[in-house]
């Protein structure tokens, strides 16, 4: 560890080029590595948490673009880090220092250290948050803060206080006899008192009968009531405080104070996606055509569909993301080599033989269910001979060559049983066809993802001036992106495709092609065959490619039928060839109707990409979800108002409280010097045509580090086992509003109780929310059933009060709120008066200003959380051209539900939603001066706390 925090001189590998020379170190607390000179030192560097893998020796693919002989294979070594598994290529001087990063990195990768205890190295995990923060804030690079860098901090951490409220604490956290800066200590219990959380004090006061700490009988009783856990042991929660609480004195007590409830809360198991989710937790043993399987469009390429490079890195990423069914597009290549690539187009070539090597060594790094390849084949027969030869000798005993007979008219099986195997897609030779012979004539007329005519840029004559043809692939790709725009309505189970030609089946020519038998030999249960008749009984091991315009005319015409099909055999769906800019479809209707193998494009990220990772991720991320049972057997149209007559339905009571460390839009143009930000989320229900609704809370000003909502929105919901639900960030502005992130999950993986919602993406930002789901039976729907947000003021007369819900709650609001009839009441309702400073009031001596804005059409694009400068998917380019104007979002204007209660001393705004307590003498930290129950609470001086 000590000679890599010394450091070593590298040379960082960027493709075609030489490479760059580059000092390489570890950082001095083990978190990250860092390289030096860099024209952006913030981003130069790789933190030890994001790495997923270290491979010796020349295997990325950036090493494959070097010569033979560039590298020596000993000095060689390659880092993939990140969600979409980047690498960074490094080379070394010599073998032994390569030999001690890759051991160093495996071994921080693992969480030892060769002198640090693993209590110490998680105490700097936890702390790394809050140093980067430091370290970026430090722009002079002293190792301390200044109060005008802590100044611009807080702008950056879009924190609105006033300059003198920040030199005050700025004060009173520099204990060094007033040096006038922070060290990181310092600047430790500076951020503590701007971040301390009032919606958790409160939380935690309500349960510990108004002390300023948790007792294992109070811990318990919370996590029984309001986080649904059962059975919760006083050991259990002793494990809890000795995990959480960083206080010792605490620890010796078991009590678990206002610090250590925040960890725990803001710690995986406050979050609300459902733990055991991350494991497989569904019924893997039934046929394979019952379960919905994470499918890969074109998995080679980078980028578009004319012009992008074709990388077998990419069969890498894929899989060890989760994805089942890969797609290889084999053509003839050179000296009998088959390739892959996108014929008729500019998109790069990679061999077939390296495309299957990569399949083999990655197909079962994260987890043992089968893979699907899904070959589209235009070689000569020769070259299938070498396919499948390929296909025998690199895969081995993974490749599935089970001895099913054409007539066969068993179920598929399972994928626990295909556990470790790897079935080829493709086209098999006909029965009535003499066994002896090499090859057959078969259909190519239902060859998937055929290109259109206007698409190709070539027909075959490579000998044309490659500048020539590049210029047209070029204009090619602007006119058919304009031409191909897919607008998707407030419907997603209705889309519209606009320029693309009506489907004319009695047009198409008969088509056929050779195909050699040793390739045919290898499909087994995934035999590609046309689909002419939705009604018509296939065979279970029949496979059916559609594109996206087809299958829609299917769904609109004949929805009940497709959902049989799609009971009986397998269905694939891919993107319309007019999407050369690799723009995905809306998967949901496809799944709606209960299609397996739905093909998107990998490559572009979107909400698309989002909707696919929340689907798969609830069953493991292991690339196969279990249909619900309706959709398995029995007659189900999933476009009706009640597709499922009396069953029962799931109302969501959905509490969005308040939001931590919001980031300001990454497409902002000032960047980190934007103004401060005006959040509100918005949460969408995703799933059957009557599940579809999104609604938003109101808009709070200038405040991203810890706005307050404290707003209630309720949806009914069908099929809770088909819907996702998204949670999205918007930061208003008079004439738009700018994406900050989201976060998408499962209905069924959502956890009860107060969950933190953490932006994909984003380590520390999040929504905290209150999650309470009720069973609806009959035809009996909420008083406003997944309606707009101006209609559900109303709902104020209800009490929804969020937050303060928690301090004046009675039995009548049992069926809005699951766990009211549990939480035990007070004679003095102590939160009423601690809360009545929230965002949602007038600030004192300022009138109410009411604000409001026209009905307006809002740009909803939803960017991907890698960047909100990218281009969001056509789907949602679409949504704001051909759906309904989404309603504005209702602008605060200090009309709140606080207004309506007895004045006190604090009827005024918190814009911050934190406060810090003042330390009184022999008291507790956090709360000075605790006076007896029976003394009224609304004496209490604002002295005795201090609100930021």
């Amino acid at each position: 560890m000590s000679s890599m925090q010394m450091g070593t001189q590298m040379v960082k590998l960027r493709g075609g080029s030489k490479g760059l020379v580059r000092f390489f170190y570890l950082d001095e607390h083990k978190s990250c590595i860092r390289w030096r000179p860099s024209r952006k030192n913030e981003k130069a560097k790789i933190s030890i948490d994001s790495i997923r893998e270290v491979c010796e020796g020349k295997q990325s693919e950036i090493f494959q673009r070097y010569s033979e002989g560039s590298f020596n294979p000993n000095c060689c070594f390659s880092l993939y880090y990140g969600e979409h598994m980047e690498s960074l290529d490094l080379v070394s001087s010599t073998g032994e220092e390569a030999r001690t990063w890759i051991t160093g990195l495996k071994y921080l990768m693992a969480g030892i250290s060769d002198e640090d205890s693993l209590a110490k190295r998680q105490r700097t995990r936890d702390q790394y948050p809050l140093l980067q923060t430091f370290t970026e804030a430090d722009k002079n690079g002293d190792g301390s803060l200044s109060i005008s860098e802590v100044l611009q901090l807080l702008h950056k951490l879009n924190v609105n206080l006033p300059r003198q409220k920040v030199k005050q604490m700025f004060k009173e956290a520099d204990t060094d006899d007033n040096q006038g800066t922070l060290g990181f200590e310092e600047f430790c219990s500076f951020y503590k008192m701007m971040s301390t959380r009032r919606d958790l004090y409160l939380l935690m006061l309500t349960y510990s009968n108004l002390k300023d700490h948790l007792d294992t009988d109070n811990l318990a009783r919370f996590l029984e009531t309001e986080q649904k856990m059962t059975k919760v042991t006083k050991d259990h929660c002793l494990e809890i405080i000795n995990k959480f609480e960083p206080c010792s004195e605490n620890q010796k007590q078991g009590v678990l104070g206002i610090d250590g409830f925040t960890n725990y809360m803001r710690s995986p198991a406050g979050d609300i996606f459902k733990p055991q989710h991350y494991n497989v937790n569904q019924d893997m043993t039934q046929p394979l055509c019952n379960y919905f399987i994470a499918s890969s469009h074109n998995t080679y390429l980078m980028g578009d569909q004319l012009m992008s490079q074709s990388r077998v890195d990419m069969y890498a990423w894929v899989l060890q993301a989760g994805c089942r069914c890969v797609e290889v597009d084999c053509w003839d290549g050179q000296d009998g080599e088959p390739i892959v690539h996108h014929g008729y187009t500019l998109t790069s070539k990679i061999l077939f033989k390296d495309v299957i090597e990569t399949i083999n060594k990655y197909a079962f790094v994260k987890n043992d269910y089968p893979v699907i390849l899904s070959i589209e084949n235009h070689c000569s027969v020769p070259q299938q001979k070498k396919m499948a030869q390929y296909l025998i000798e690199i895969l081995g005993d993974k490749l599935d060559l089970s001895n099913i007979k054409a007539d066969e008219s068993g179920w598929l099986p399972s994928p626990e049983t295909l556990k470790g195997k790897i079935l080829v897609k493709g086209k098999k030779l006909p029965p009535n066809i003499d066994e002896n012979a090499e090859e057959g004539d078969v259909s190519d007329e239902d060859s998937a993802d055929e290109m259109e005519d206007d698409c190709k840029l070539m027909n075959g004559d490579t000998s044309a001036n490659r500048k020539q043809v590049e210029n047209m692939a070029k204009k090619k790709l602007d006119n058919l992106m304009k031409e191909s725009k897919i607008r998707d309505r407030e419907d997603p189970d209705s889309f519209t495709i606009a320029a693309l030609p009506p489907v004319d089946t009695d047009s198409e020519k008969k088509k056929t092609m050779k195909l050699s038998r040793a390739l045919s030999d290898l499909v087994k249960y995934t035999r590609s065959v046309g689909l002419y008749d939705i009604e018509a009984q296939g065979k279970h091991w029949q496979v059916s490619s559609l594109s996206e315009t087809k299958a829609h005319q299917v769904m609109q015409q004949k929805a009940s039928s497709f959902i049989h099909f799609n009971q009986q055999q397998l269905s694939r769906i891919y993107p319309s060839s007019y999407r050369v800019d690799s723009s995905n479809f809306n998967p949901q209707p496809f799944w709606n109707a209960g299609c397996q193998l739905v093909a998107l494009n990998y490559q572009s990220e979107g909400r698309v990409l989002q909707l696919n990772r929340a689907k798969f991720y609830s069953n493991g991320n292991c690339g196969y979800i279990l249909k619900p049972t309706c959709m398995c057997e029995g007659g189900f149209n999933p476009t009706l108002e009640d597709p499922l007559p009396g069953r029962m339905k799931k109302q969501l009571v959905l509490k969005v409280i308040s939001g931590q460390q919001l980031p300001k839009p990454k497409d902002s143009m000032l960047g980190d010097r934007g103004e401060i930000i005006d959040p509100f989320v918005e949460v969408e229900i995703i799933g059957l045509p009557v599940d579809c609704c999104k609604e938003q809370t109101r808009v709070v000003d200038d405040n991203g580090f810890n706005p307050m909502w404290e707003e209630t929105l309720v949806f009914t919901v069908h099929m809770p086992e088909l819907a996702l639900v998204r949670f999205l960030v918007w930061d208003h502005d008079p004439i738009g509003q700018d994406f900050i992130g989201q976060r998408t999950i499962a209905f069924n993986s959502m956890m009860p109780g107060y969950r933190h919602v953490y932006l994909e993406g984003m380590e520390e930002a999040s929504v905290f929310v209150h999650v309470a789901v009720n069973d609806i039976t009959g035809k009996w729907t909420s008083l406003f059933p997944n309606a707009p947000f101006r209609g559900r003021k109303f709902l104020g007369a209800l009490k929804l009060l969020g937050i303060k819900g928690l301090f004046h709650r009675n039995p009548k609001q049992a069926s809005l709120d699951s766990h009211a009839a549990v939480q035990h009441s007070r004679k003095h309702p102590f939160g009423a008066h601690l809360l009545r400073r929230t965002a949602s009031a007038p600030t004192k001596g300022q009138p109410k200003i009411k604000k409001g804005f026209p009905e307006i059409a809002i740009d909803t694009k939803d960017y991907s959380s890698e960047g909100a400068s990218e281009e969001p998917d056509s789907e949602d380019k679409a949504s704001a051209a051909t759906s309904q104007k989404p309603k504005s979002p209702l602008h605060h204007n200090g009309d709140s539900l606080a207004s309506h209660q007895t004045k006190g001393p604090w009827d005024h705004p918190d814009t911050n939603g934190a406060f810090h307590p003042e330390k009184g003498k022999g008291k507790s930290p956090l709360f000075a001066q605790r006076r007896p129950m029976s003394e009224p609470l609304k004496r209490a001086s604002r002295s005795q706390f201090k609100f930021l």
